[in-house]
């Protein structure tokens, strides 16, 4: 990092907070932010607890699941979740996201078609979606930046006890999971993190733990043979 830089998790964590909008067509109040700390600034996506809707399968505080996905996926070894970390803000605490500076024409589908040399990075992502349990893992939720940098985002509904991973990404389904892929899983569920647990429930980290076991035992990405775990809409 540049030497006149400044750190992005100092940014968000220290800057002050401007709401630009209301980011339309979330089920859930998203807002884009811009965040400014010692005449740093840059915009991201603020999540608050009290712009939440009430859901009958997960509790209250979807935030949390946000900063415990990124928290996963740095314990992993991966850096496609971008920075995020829980703080208060204009509307009380939230999850605050470092916005990527992304081509919104290109997702999931459209890249998993034309850059075969990016199923390396996907076959990650889903890896971390089945340790997850990512509920919700919509085509537009992959990214690629103006570097081709590929991210993945919105992961609220994410570690829940019950089984109930709905992704896009089945592709690689019957496929070997690689061996560094495993590695990580390995490494994370031997002894998760204490800022990934204490986010969590008891039985939501039993379960994560379990999902673990079953892929270092059967060491295969899952295949859906009802055809039901999508999430919807698909993008």
């Amino acid at each position: 990092m540049p030497e006149n830089e400044l750190d992005p998790h100092s940014l968000l964590a220290d800057g002050d907070i401007e709401i630009e909008m209301r980011m339309p067509y979330s089920s859930n109040a998203t807002f884009l932010v811009r965040v400014t700390h010692e005449q740093h600034s840059h915009r991201a996506i603020y999540k608050p607890l009290r712009g939440e809707r009430p859901l009958w399968d997960f509790a209250p505080g979807l935030h949390r699941r946000e900063v415990a996905a990124y928290r996963l996926a740095i314990a992993m070894g991966y850096d496609f979740v971008p920075i995020t970390i829980m703080r208060d803000g204009p509307y009380g605490e939230g999850s605050v996201q470092l916005l990527v500076d992304a081509d919104f024409e290109q997702h999931y589908f459209t890249l998993f078609e034309s850059r075969p040399d990016l199923h390396d990075q996907f076959r990650n992502i889903a890896v971390f979606d089945i340790l997850s349990n990512n509920t919700d893992r919509k085509s537009g939720h992959v990214l690629i930046d103006q570097r081709g940098q590929v991210y993945g985002i919105d992961h609220g509904l994410c570690f829940s006890a019950d089984f109930k991973l709905r992704t896009v990404i089945w592709e690689f389904g019957g496929e070997e999971i690689p061996a560094p892929a495993l590695q990580a899983v390995e490494r994370v569920v031997t002894s998760l993190p204490l800022d990934i647990s204490s986010l969590l429930e008891d039985d939501e980290i039993t379960a994560l733990c379990q999902r673990g076991a079953w892929m270092l035992e059967h060491r295969q990405f899952p295949v859906d043979e009802s055809g039901q775990r999508y999430p919807w809409p698909l993008v």
